[in-house]
């Protein structure tokens, strides 16, 4: 990789051919296009001229931190064993290709590596300069120099490096994606409030049908309409009834604005697993080109995708193959075949510059460091500096000097630990970019043999058989099977979960126990001896109350995530025994003596999270 620094705008602009994004300051709320630069952080630039006197700044004096040193030991970026990027290829052997990608520890892999970060560096460059007396220091919001010029760099070179619009687009650093997400709706959004604004004031935000709702939650407080749209297995449908161009065609005025935002999660969609195509992705920014719709796009799983899910599926299912994905080319690689191969982000479409992205570390490093980033065209981004400015400031310097070691390699400050021994000297060591996407990779082969793992559980419990007794004496001889879907699910496409839809309706107490309640029932029994899972049910994953009532109570989210992975397929295979064992119940007093506060007996023995943690 190149070496790391921000690039200036007027070389940034010279690229051909590419117009510049549009001007959608339109959209900015009130407050957001009232804020200025803090008149404070605009000093800082000043206080890295050399030998300069500061003595403006309110700072205090760096050896007085009570830290001399950072240190952590680090995975190898080789721990984990990578899956094939096309097991698709219908010329290949799939059971035999996946089975030799199973992970086995290698003794030169699984050591770990020490990182130190020192108290102080004598490296004069900022954008090199890794060492507590800066990173602990008041900063800049738009990140700390070295991480946000190399995330910088890597987002647009590595990550991202076909965004049509000129100049290409910019990055601020997040406290995760929930920040990012709270950004980017105080940017576009004024606060609605019944009590004193019209209603052809109030915004709206539209969604996938099944949505994560931390984010939903997150709307409401300011007073914006949650409109969802119809999915399908791949993710939000572009048309037909309930589809994207019905909702903002058929609009209702006096329910408000038509929605200018659209929040998604587009590869392993939270909670239902799908990974929405590219053409789907060109058809989507169409519509909301045309109706003036800014696209936040939440992406905390896009390394996480599985192209064996959908061959493993058929063969499970004794169906032919799939065709082999089509392949997505565009102008520039991103340099690495593992990137290259994953469904790209709608920033590969976004000529308007309407696309704010969402990016974290939460998922590929640890979910307490709340670190992450958004991508948007430069003056969304030079907003929501503005936004950060006067909240978070910027992330936590310990979080952001110890990403930077490890993400960013071995810097200059090595010289700061000459007078170490040698054997400290061999072991202090980061990742680099090359480090950085291997790390990415394997994390890809550890969940996509869990989900497949889970997926192969969950298979046997689909349906349930029954032997019925002939009718007449010449089938004596024979067996009469019945067959009964009790669940239905897809193998998830990319993502840490998998959506199960539960078949009511062939329950023997469907007509005397209502839905609602029989679901509600058979997900406490999924939590008594012997099963003992628990799952996420479908409600919480409703963004209205309309959903929850039709839809919301026929499923249940599993996180293949949550438990080990020895556990995975013990759990699911429990989960589907548990269903089985529910259907089999004929006597609706046995149901209703299932009590609702489950007692501590009934609790014995581990209960295993199959989906409860929500922040996911």
């Amino acid at each position: 990789m190149a070496d790391f620094g921000y690039i200036n705008r007027a070389s940034a602009m010279a690229s051909e051919g590419a117009k510049p994004p549009k001007d959608f300051s339109y959209h900015f709320s009130r407050v957001t296009a009232a804020r200025q630069e803090s008149s404070v952080k605009s000093f800082y630039k000043y206080f890295q001229i050399p030998g300069i006197g500061n003595l403006a700044g309110g700072l205090p004096n760096a050896s007085l931190f009570p830290f001399d040193t950072l240190e952590a030991q680090i995975a190898q970026p080789q721990r984990w064993k990578p899956t094939p990027n096309d097991p698709n290829d219908p010329s290949k052997d799939l059971p035999a290709q996946f089975a030799a990608t199973s992970l086995k520890k290698d003794k030169d892999v699984s050591l770990a590596a020490h990182l130190t970060v020192p108290h102080t560096s004598a490296v004069a460059d900022p954008l090199q300069k890794i060492d507590l007396t800066t990173a602990l220091q008041y900063g800049q919001a738009q990140g700390y120099p070295p991480l946000y010029s190399f995330l910088r760099q890597f987002t647009r070179e590595n990550l991202q490096p076909n965004v049509p619009y000129e100049g290409g687009p910019d990055i601020v650093l997040t406290c995760g994606n929930t920040d990012g997400l709270s950004k980017a709706l105080e940017c576009l959004t004024n606060v609605w409030s019944e009590e004193r604004d019209w209603i052809r004031e109030r915004p709206g935000i539209l969604c996938e049908e099944f949505a994560y709702m931390s984010a939903i939650q997150s709307c409401r407080p300011r007073g914006i309409a949650v409109v969802p749209v119809k999915i399908d297995s791949e993710g939000m449908l572009h048309s037909g009834p309930g589809g994207l161009e019905d909702v903002l065609e058929n609009w209702d005025v006096s329910q408000g604005r038509r929605p200018h935002l659209l929040y998604t999660v587009t590869i392993g969609q939270n909670p239902t697993g799908g990974t929405l195509s590219i053409q789907r992705r060109k058809d989507i920014y169409a519509l909301c080109s045309k109706y003036d719709v800014m696209i936040i796009e939440d992406d905390p799983y896009w390394y996480l995708q599985f192209p064996s899910a959908a061959g493993l599926e058929a063969e499970a299912r004794g169906l032919p193959a799939p065709p082999a994905a089509p392949v997505h080319t565009f102008a520039k690689s991103s340099g690495y075949p593992f990137l290259d191969s994953l469904v790209p982000s709608y920033l590969n479409v976004d000529y308007d510059g309407r696309v704010i992205r969402l990016d974290t570390f939460s998922k590929t490093v640890a979910p307490g460091c709340r670190l992450g980033w958004i991508t948007a065209q430069p003056a969304i981004v030079e907003r929501i500096v503005r936004i950060s400015e006067s909240g978070t400031q910027q992330p936590s310097g310990f979080v952001q000097s110890m990403i930077s070691e490890l993400v960013m390699g071995p810097q200059p400050v090595l010289s700061e630990f000459a007078k170490k021994s040698k054997k400290e000297q061999v072991t202090f060591t980061g990742w680099k970019t090359d480090g950085w996407v291997r790390w990415l990779a394997g994390l890809r082969g550890v969940y996509e043999h869990r989900m497949n793992r889970m997926c192969s559980a969950l298979e046997d419990g689909r349906f349930q058989l029954k032997q019925g007794t002939p009718v007449k004496n010449s089938e004596s001889d024979w067996a009469v099977i019945s067959k009964t879907e009790i669940y239905s699910f897809d193998w998830p496409r990319g993502g840490m979960f998998v959506w199960i839809k539960m078949h009511y309706e062939s329950h023997p107490l469907f007509s005397q126990i209502e839905g609602p309640k029989l679901a509600k029932l058979c997900w406490i029994f999924l939590t008594t001896t012997p099963y003992l899972v628990l799952a996420a049910p479908g409600l919480i994953f409703s963004p209205t109350p309309e959903i929850a009532a039709k839809e919301g109570w026929k499923y249940y989210r599993l996180c293949f995530a949550a438990v080990s992975e020895e556990e995975v397929g013990k759990s699911a295979k429990r989960f589907a025994e548990g269903i089985t064992a529910f259907w089999l119940i004929k006597d609706k007093k046995e149901l209703e003596d299932i009590d609702p506060e489950i007692s501590g007996k009934q609790m014995e023995g581990e209960l295993l999270d199959l989906g409860m943690d929500f922040a996911c």
